[in-house]
């Protein structure tokens, strides 16, 4: 029985995840092609998909699927290498997901999940954290709608 939840959960997991837009990796590498700190790549301002082109629907502070919209309620979302979902890229302090929550789950530096703590999910160390300059960071996934 524990096996088949177990199998229901991920399926449903993974379904979320296809249906979303792969727009690059949160992470502070300026060389990785994907990584939205490199300006000729996933950071690329003149992307339409980038986070980093504010007329895009991902970067425009207008949009509620934007990372600088302070009220944005349908952000992108950011998954570790293991599909660990690590909250939303987002500005909004209100928001429970949000990265910018400091009293949330993500935004918080205290908590595990929380990439703002240097001994969780923020480690430097790590290669799937978005503060380790040379590794790849966390996918960064949109909604398509």
């Amino acid at each position: 029985m524990k096996a088949l939840l177990l199998l229901l959960c991920f399926l449903l997991a993974t379904i979320s995840h296809a249906s979303a837009q792969y727009l690059g990796n949160l992470s502070n590498n300026p060389y990785a092609p994907n990584s939205l700190g490199n300006p000729y790549g996933a950071g690329n301002p003149y992307n339409p998909n980038s986070v980093t082109n504010p007329y895009g629907q991902y970067g425009n502070p207008y949009s509620p699927h934007s990372a600088t919209n302070p009220y944005a309620t349908q952000a992108s979302r950011l998954y570790d290498q293991d599909g660990n979902y690590r909250g939303r890229l987002s500005t909004n302090p209100y928001d429970p997901d949000s990265i910018s929550n400091p009293y949330g789950k993500y935004g918080n530096p205290y908590s595990p999940d929380s990439i703002r703590n240097p001994y969780g999910a923020g480690n430097p160390y790590s290669s799937s954290s978005a503060n380790n300059p040379y590794g790849q960071g966390l996918g960064v996934y949109g909604d398509d709608d």
